[in-house]
């Protein structure tokens, strides 16, 4: 009987045909929720189909399945400006604080923190940054502030953050996006960030702990949509019943779009944020779709709207068409199109390395993966595998981003991806995870290091 054998490499021409495809001007910068986003995803569809992987994602109207999912969602957008009150006192967005960031109008009780008490869940918390404080480094204690689960956190007058509040004061916050049923979409959504003139930081200061702190104003809605692209390659462990163990590869198929607000390129081509990761789920779907049959399931899942806050990895979590807990590892990619300097020539790095056994067990089964080198920028969370990992799946993302300065900008585009990393890298991934897809290994989390 003729056997199918594993092709013998990745190939270079296959990479640039799909990167010149999800990466050129005619894809509009793949958009977070637009109809180029949707093209990708019916492209990397036809793609799935051609190497033998299996639709798994929505149903048509006969009842036979498809490899998009569809992910309904509400756009908010704010009709006024938005204003701050506590009691009597009311100050108005641009103009007395500016309101940096939020996630929709709340009201909660206020939070004066003193040095040494934690910060409330669900507070409003005032804060005064620590006196001297440059701006990258009063940024980095304002960002750790928002991880804490306060409502709010409400930023004392300071000249470094008087300079904060002069680059937002025109600009409106944007809404983040919801689900249908309004439920919470973004990854690790945070806290609102308001920035405070001198008088809101006086009588705030002035102010008793537990004196209610809202922020109102009027919101419209609108529906929209993002789509996930959702495939399977089944294994000999297989049941009716859903019962086999199954390994997710995935990577986020959207980028930031259009600009028409700048000068000469608008375009936003997102070659390496993230049609790199995308091509690395595609070619390892060939690679495995050629390969003898693995005994675990492989799904090949790529995400709508990572740019937005992952709303589709959020959705995927409880529209998923096998058991969350049947997931014995997800591997994600992103940003793989260059190498970084920080590392060995022809290396790739592991968010999160130290957090589990999976990046050393993939390591020692021939995967150039390493530590990620830069833990201050925080990347295990910032990607499409961080809802899965708060789930308790042991998951990951695989990268070689060198923090080059075309990130989120017009110029990362084709002509700055490095063809022969591209491809190397890929294929440096097919051996470990056909070792990991055909092994009774486990993944755990590292005690106390589960996130």
């Amino acid at each position: 009987m003729w056997k199918k054998a594993t092709p013998e490499r990745v190939k270079e021409r296959n990479v640039r045909a799909e990167m010149e495809f999800l990466a050129s001007d005619a894809m509009q910068g793949r958009g977070s929720g637009t109809q180029f986003e949707l093209v990708a995803g019916t492209y990397i569809a036809s793609q799935l189909r051609e190497f033998g992987i299996e639709p798994a994602g929505d149903r048509d109207s006969s009842g036979h399945p498809g490899y998009i999912q569809t992910v309904s969602m509400v756009k908010q957008s704010l009709a006024s400006t938005l204003v701050l009150t506590i009691g009597a006192a009311r100050w108005t967005h641009g103009k007395e604080v500016v309101v940096a960031s939020t996630n929709g109008l709340w009201k909660a009780p206020l939070q004066k923190l003193k040095e040494g008490t934690a910060v409330a869940p669900g507070a409003a918390v005032f804060v005064h940054l620590a006196p001297g404080k440059e701006s990258p480094a009063a940024r980095a204690q304002i960002g750790a502030l928002l991880q804490k689960g306060a409502t709010a956190i409400l930023v004392a007058d300071s000249p470094e953050v008087r300079k904060m509040f002069n680059v937002s004061a025109s600009k409106l916050p944007q809404l983040p996006m919801v689900f249908k049923d309004h439920a919470p979409a973004a990854i690790g959504a945070g806290s609102s960030l308001v920035l405070l003139g001198a008088d809101a930081t006086a009588q705030i200061e002035a102010a008793t702990d537990g004196s209610g702190v809202a922020l109102t104003g009027d919101v419209q809605e609108s529906a929209s949509n993002t789509w996930n692209v959702i495939s399977v390659l089944r294994g000999t462990g297989a049941t009716s019943s859903s019962g086999e163990e199954a390994v997710l590869l995935g990577a986020h198929m959207d980028h930031l779009g259009v600009n028409p607000d700048l000068k000469g390129d608008q375009i936003y081509n997102g070659a390496d944020d993230d049609a790199s990761g995308t091509i690395a789920v595609l070619e390892l779907a060939r690679m495995l779709g050629g390969a003898p049959r693995a005994k675990r399931t492989v799904y090949f899942v790529l995400f709508g709207s990572e740019e937005k806050g992952g709303l589709g990895a959020q959705y995927f979590l409880d529209h998923s068409p096998v058991p969350i807990d049947k997931i014995v590892a997800d591997v994600e990619f992103e940003m793989i199109g260059r190498p970084d300097g920080k590392v060995p020539a022809q290396t790739l790095w592991l968010t999160g390395y130290e957090r589990s056994n999976l990046g050393p067990e993939l390591a020692a089964h021939g995967a150039h993966l390493v530590t990620d080198p830069h833990p201050e920028e925080n990347f295990f969370a910032r990607s499409d595998n961080f809802p899965l990992a708060k789930r308790g799946v042991v998951a990951h993302t695989v990268s070689s981003f060198g923090l080059h300065r075309d990130y989120h900008q017009p110029g990362d585009d084709i002509a700055h991806i490095d063809f022969a990393h591209l491809t190397k890298s890929i294929d440096s991934m097919v051996k470990p995870i056909l070792w990991l897809v055909n092994s009774d290994f486990a993944p755990k989390w590292n005690p106390g290091k589960k996130p």
